[in-house]
């Protein structure tokens, strides 16, 4: 049992059919807001924000106005409003991936709104176009409120996390595409492009991602690669023997075949004090990668 309700009970087993269906729903509305926005370093124009209702992609320009995109966790209903006062919306609900693209589609064409999206998936392997998938269709409510609380109070504390630092970071933001809430911290040195192979992502979209030195954190509902719900962190390019790092937080270890630092999620949340557990992680695997790649910490942090 949790000690903290406000952290709640998130098992990947539970809802992971209803996880992978939002997964693709999401991803709709993130490549609507990569056709309609600026590219800005490191793909923060394309991400989603935590909001008190869900998740949003606000403040889309077309036609001389913008538009929002809201996930309503809340009352469970894909909102688009307008800034001419205009709004469009449907429930959220069990329906596969083609329907809701479909609706979603229709819905923007209603308020004037003409939008041309690639309709694969990016970073999920063998996946269908989103017109064509009639496979995913999971919709649990009561499962997606607990991932939307979940991602509340991750987002609270990363966000306090993120204040510590003056130098160059990312706002805490949700990436659709790997369906992880991060935040991101650069050192001001540039980064070698990275090697590996996304799914359907072009590898200049993944140089433009890692352009520079990071130290990178965020949660993982369960995907991840991880396979249970875990905040994690990386540094990139990873500095000799950050692996090795030992670290003084219960529960914590570095995953090799992820090349990242793992907290479980669970050991978060039955925590006496989840805040302090989770910021005391970030803080000194942060503080491993800038001190073995010789960042200026003086200079960048509060």
């Amino acid at each position: 049992m949790s000690s903290n309700p406000q952290w709640p009970d998130l098992p990947l087993s539970a809802w992971s059919d209803t996880c992978d269906t939002l997964q693709l729903w999401t991803q709709i509305a993130g490549k609507v807001r990569i056709a309609r926005t600026p590219l800005i370093n490191h793909w923060w124009n394309a991400t989603l924000l935590v909001t008190a209702r869900g998740l949003a992609a606000p403040a889309m320009p077309y036609a001389g106005g913008t538009f929002d995109i809201i996930f309503d966790f809340a009352n469970h209903r894909l909102v688009v409003e307008t800034s001419d006062g205009r709004a469009e919306r449907f429930a959220l609900k069990p329906m596969v991936v083609a329907a809701f693209y479909a609706e979603f589609m229709e819905r923007l064409r209603r308020l004037g709104i003409d939008v041309h999206i690639w309709t694969v998936p990016s970073e999920i392997e063998n996946a269908m176009p989103f017109d064509q998938d009639r496979t995913h269709a999971q919709y649990d409510p009561a499962y997606v409120q607990k991932f939307w609380r979940a991602l509340l109070q991750s987002h609270r504390v990363m966000n306090e996390f993120r204040a510590r630092f003056t130098g160059k970071a990312s706002p805490v933001h949700f990436f659709w595409g790997s369906f992880d809430l991060a935040v991101t911290r650069f050192s001001g040195r540039t980064a070698p492009p990275p090697k590996g192979v996304t799914p359907n992502v072009a590898s200049w979209v993944m140089a433009e991602a890692y352009s520079h030195e990071v130290s990178s954190c965020g949660f993982w509902p369960g995907n991840g690669g991880y396979g249970r719900a875990a905040f994690y962190v990386y540094a990139y390019p990873e500095p000799g023997g950050y692996g090795d790092t030992p670290l003084q937080t219960a529960d914590a270890f570095y995953d090799k075949n992820l090349g990242q630092f793992i907290l479980p999620y669970d050991a978060v949340r039955q925590a006496p004090d989840p805040d302090a557990l989770l910021l005391g992680f970030l803080q000194e695997t942060y503080a491993a990668a800038a001190d073995l790649a010789k960042w200026d910490r003086k200079v960048l942090e509060r």
